[in-house]
């Protein structure tokens, strides 16, 4: 129904006053595009939101950088863990240490923590043991973290790709690992340019084959920091002759200049034949290699001191290989042994399905092994000889295990991956708490060890040669006095000749059989 034409009219009259504002003047209309006007910011708003962020990124930075916090062990470690696989998530960590970005131990060692080798002071006694910076990338990133001790490699002198992948494993339910990696390894020439980038050109050694003259600078490790050891893990390339020891000895030249401590690694399991060259006579012909090699080095400008040379034992090796290994460690000038790598055995308490993958094991089930070699090579070997253990160590008790079983220092790898950046200070504050409920030191409890398990060179037995040499200077003793009381009595009895002429006689009895016992063992000596 259609309204009539006036009322129609009517109404848009209306509309159009209702509409009007006082005064006379229209409201607008809004139409479907026209848009509203925002209200000018507020400065005091703004600022406010500025100062929240800033103070935000600020403390999420001191939080992040710490690496006790616990956004490394429960967040951040597990998210590499599970949403990465085994290889990628270890190459990332690499890359963020490397970067400079990565947390750091922000506490002081204790002085109960320093630890002494080749007696130098050390700051803390954990290292972190060799396989996690191959390619000597993030350096400076694990010094940063408290470490005392970082050995990079395996380095291989050509470059090479090790084995297949997948070829690292975790064992989350036994906090352990297995890997078959095969040294891979970027190459001596690599590895050395990034060693060389690290130290300032004038501690840089000359490249020319001219005899250079000595640094006049304070001496330092290569580690660029106090009480601390850069040490480089020497392999071999898949393509060497089992028997050959070329590879090693290229190592300790490449690197000689640029590390504290050159480690021979004769122990992995995932190079054919190389667990071989730790039989008897392949290991004296290694090592005497190695160290005629570090010998002829020219003493270095950045540390000057020739690097320490150490070779890294299985844990596998029988009681009988152990002794004969130590037999020969003793006279060959070697400064010290690692034990142990991993194991290629499978401890009976494994969970996880993949215990069953080839490649060598290691986590807190290694550390039967480790301590059982480690005590056999300790009543081997002086005390000259450091030892440093390796394997299973998971905390700050484990670490003082090996150490009442005459480890110097000791080293972590699998639970640096499982627990994160803080890892190593957690060990440490373990320690320390343990060593000030017995009132000691780690050097105390090192020491107290060493001294009572350390082998000791055995006394000789007299032959008969030297009983006889022996038993002739007591005559000759006996002679001595014997005539010191004759010419004594004698104001005393000068009136009794017979008497002093019977002294003479038996005087001169004594002195015969002292010159017969002396000329005859000197005879057969001859």
């Amino acid at each position: 129904m259609t309204a009539p034409s006036g009322l129609s009219s009517a109404l848009r009259i209306t509309a159009r006053y209702s509409l009007s504002r006082p005064g006379g003047s229209t409201l607008p209309v809004r139409g479907i595009f026209t848009k509203s006007t925002a209200p000018p910011p507020s400065p005091l708003r703004t600022g406010l939101y500025a100062t929240i962020l800033a103070v935000s990124t600020g403390l999420f930075a001191v939080y992040y950088f710490d690496s006790r916090s616990a956004l490394h062990r429960y967040f951040l470690t597990p998210a590499l863990r599970y949403t990465l696989s085994p290889e990628n998530g270890h190459k990332v960590a690499v890359k963020v240490l490397r970067s400079g970005l990565g947390p750091r131990d922000p506490v002081t060692d204790d002085a109960r923590l320093t630890a002494e080798l080749w007696g130098e002071e050390i700051s803390n006694p954990v290292g972190l043991a060799a396989g996690f910076d191959k390619n000597g990338e993030a350096i400076d990133g694990l010094f940063d973290l408290g470490f005392s001790w970082v050995e990079i490699g395996s380095v291989t002198p050509k470059p090479q790709a090790g084995n297949p992948q997948p070829r690292v494993f975790h064992l989350p339910e036994d906090a352990g690992l297995i890997n078959r990696y095969g040294f891979p390894s970027e190459g001596q020439a690599s590895v050395l340019s990034r060693l060389r980038s690290r130290i300032p050109s004038f501690l840089l050694p000359s490249t020319s084959t001219t005899s250079e003259s000595p640094s006049t600078h304070s001496p330092q490790h290569a580690s660029l920091r106090s009480g601390a050891l850069l040490a480089v893990n020497l392999g071999k390339n898949k393509t060497s002759s089992a028997e050959s020891i070329d590879d090693f000895l290229s190592g300790v030249k490449t690197f000689g200049p640029y590390a504290d401590v050159l480690v021979v690694n004769v122990s992995s399991p995932n190079t054919p034949g190389l667990r071989g060259l730790q039989n008897r006579q392949a290991l004296e012909d290694l090592l005497s290699g190695v160290i005629k090699a570090r010998n002829d080095l020219p003493l270095p400008r950045l540390t000057h001191a020739k690097p320490k040379i150490l070779v890294k034992l299985a844990p596998d090796l029988d009681t009988i290989q152990l002794e004969e290994i130590a037999e020969v460690i003793r006279t060959s000038g070697i400064d010290g042994v690692i034990i142990s790598n991993t194991t290629v055995q499978r401890p009976s308490g494994l969970i996880n399905p993949n215990k069953s993958e080839q490649g060598g094991f290691s986590g807190p089930l290694l550390k039967p092994l480790s301590i059982s070699a480690l005590r056999t090579l300790r009543t081997h070997l002086p005390s000259s000889i450091p030892i440093i253990g390796c394997g299973g160590i998971s905390s700050g008790q484990d670490a003082l295990e090996f150490a009442r079983a005459g480890a110097a220092m000791v080293q972590m790898y699998t639970h640096f991956g499982y627990g994160g950046a803080g890892a190593c200070r957690r060990v440490k504050d373990e320690i320390e708490v343990e060593l000030k409920k017995e009132g000691k030191t780690w050097k105390d409890v090192v020491n107290e060890a060493t001294e009572k398990l350390a082998w000791k060179e055995p006394k000789k037995e007299k032959g008969t040669v030297e009983l006889l040499i022996e038993e002739a200077l007591q005559l000759n003793d006996l002679l001595d006095k014997l005539g010191e009381k004759i010419d004594l009595g004698a104001g005393a009895t000068r009136g009794n000749a017979p008497a002093q002429e019977e002294a003479h006689k038996s005087a001169s009895s004594v002195g015969e059989s002292a010159s017969v016992a002396v000329t005859v063992p000197q005879s057969a000596t001859a």
